[in-house]
């Protein structure tokens, strides 16, 4: 790290002219002929605040170097904060979610929609680092994502707020978002974090609270964000926030693509919810469990609405079913929105490669993925592929 230093070294000899201190070696050191004479040295003292330099000379001549570094006093504070904690840091892997059905069953009187859905981990994901500050007033955000917002507006602040709100706990937190899941893709990365958050705390807490504690707390800062808490694979109704886990996930190792265009949906409460499907969520469940996934059980009612919206959606998941006949099981839009899913292969069709419409489409390699009881989602053991053709960066905004 740059230190910040603040200069008040002036010739005796020479006013327009000066001689920088040489960097830190030893205790002390000799400068070159020059401005203070062939005898002159330094000495150098140190202090937790910084460091100071006296220059002596022959005869007694004294100047004084004050050299203030902010970032090595935090991080000598942050030492100190390691040193009085079983566990200083923690990366965790922050991982996405697909619908692979979504059924509107009703509208609320609060505005949302209740619903039925087969939610799913999938294997791409963000990567988020936690460590205790020795701040006792607030979190420190930061992130390679142009975009995003590093106040309480972003849902790991509001989640770290949400579990000293409850537990009366005063731990707070620098954190840092490696994101790779791209936003207003209805993939639920924001809620995906939100939870990591939450399960971070408890661990610094030396789990204070139980798993049911924080998916119940959790539902007062997003509908999608209990479902984290699920071992990867659950039956989601009311808002989202009712789980129900499933224990025989999907099959782990089945490969999906996904695609997302730049432009991103509304969420489903903006979208103009005209017809639904009638087929029976619980139906739907069923066939799924007995014969797996297929192109007539992936229903989203949500789907409609958004290619209202954006037209090129549409015409992509079109282009994809007809171009990928046999390739894919199944292709349909995740969530609200924007993502195109190709089940049963990694590879998108060789159009989205070619065509200049295309080049801005985000495009990821994934599989379904799932968690042990009391340990946090695992990162994938291969990397998976993300990129876009303009070589725009993988976790777009």
């Amino acid at each position: 790290m740059a230190a910040l230093s603040s200069h008040l070294l002036a010739s005796l000899s020479n006013p327009t002219r000066t001689t920088p201190l040489p960097r830190r070696s030893s205790s002390s050191s000799t400068f070159p002929d020059g401005p203070l004479s062939s005898k002159s040295r330094i000495e150098v003292n140190d202090s937790k605040f910084g460091r100071s330099a006296i220059c002596r000379s022959e005869p007694a001549r004294r100047q004084v170097e004050i050299v203030f570094n902010p970032e090595e006093k935090l991080n000598r504070l942050a030492d100190e904060v390691d040193k009085n904690n079983k566990l200083p840091r923690l990366t965790l892997f922050s991982p996405c979610k697909i619908n692979v059905f979504l059924r509107i069953t009703g509208k609320r009187g609060d505005g949302f929609h209740d619903l039925a859905s087969l939610f799913h981990v999938i294997s791409l994901g963000d990567t988020i680092k936690f460590s205790l500050s020795p701040s006792k007033e607030k979190d420190s955000l930061s992130t390679n994502a142009q975009g995003v917002p590093l106040d309480d507006r972003n849902l790991i602040i509001k989640a770290l707020n949400l579990y000293r709100k409850k537990t009366g706990t005063n731990n707070f937190f620098w954190i840092h978002l490696d994101k790779k899941v791209p936003t207003g893709a209805g993939l639920g990365g924001g809620s995906s974090n939100a939870a990591t958050a939450l399960w971070a705390a408890n661990q610094f807490n030396d789990s204070l609270v139980t798993e049911k504690e924080l998916q119940k707390w959790s539902c007062e800062i997003g509908s999608d964000i209990p479902f984290f808490f699920s071992n990867g694979a659950a039956y989601c109704t009311g808002r989202g926030e009712i789980v129900q886990d499933l224990p025989q996930a999907l099959v782990p190792n089945l490969t999906m693509v996904l695609m997302k265009p730049q432009e991103g949906c509304s969420t489903a409460e903006r979208l103009n919810l005209g017809k639904t499907s009638s087929v029976d969520p619980l139906a739907l469940l069923e066939k799924i469990s007995l014969n797996g996934i297929s192109q007539d059980v992936c229903i989203n009612d949500l789907e409609s609405p958004a290619f209202e919206v954006l037209p090129s959606l549409k015409k992509l998941k079109q282009r994809v079913l007809a171009a990928g006949r046999g390739q894919y099981d199944a292709v349909f839009m995740s969530g609200s929105g924007s993502t195109i899913v190709g089940i049963g292969s990694p590879d998108p069709p060789q159009f989205v490669y070619d065509e200049e419409e295309y080049k801005e489409v985000f495009i990821s390699e994934a599989s379904f993925l799932s968690r042990q009881e009391n340990q946090w989602y695992a990162a994938p053991t291969s990397t998976t592929s993300s990129f876009s053709k303009s070589g725009a960066a993988a976790a777009g905004k």
